[in-house]
């Protein structure tokens, strides 16, 4: 059992360190003279401008989940790793085993909002 949580604290610390890595790659500044904004026609720097309301939408999603992953490995060092969060019953192993990083059993996530990239017009 020790070394199951041994391999599930390295998958859990891995899954962090690549999602704080891809935040702070979105989170950069476009170099000077890069950066494009709408323009008067549709193509006059409208590809940009959605590729980084996309990024925005990745950037929510992934900042979401490196949340649970910080609470999950929080958990490990607690001894609480596979206890719901909300009602303190436990997680389904396999609810677990497809989700190593999350908090909540499926009663309590399906009454939690749920994070959502922004809609687009069509």
């Amino acid at each position: 059992m020790a070394s199951d949580l041994d391999t599930l604290r390295a998958e859990l610390e891995d899954r962090r360190d690549r999602a704080r890595e891809t935040i702070a790659g979105l989170a950069k500044t476009p170099e000077r003279g890069t950066a494009q904004g709408f323009g008067k026609r549709i193509g006059d720097g409208t590809v940009e401008a959605i590729s980084r309301l996309t990024e925005i939408g990745v950037g929510t999603s992934l900042e979401a989940g490196l949340e649970r992953t910080e609470r999950a490995l929080v958990k490990l060092d607690e001894g609480t790793y596979g206890v719901c969060d909300v009602c303190g019953e436990p997680i389904a192993e396999r609810r677990l085993a497809a989700m190593p990083d999350v908090v909540t059993c499926v009663d309590c996530a399906s009454g939690q909002p749920r994070v959502r990239p922004p809609s687009r017009r069509q």
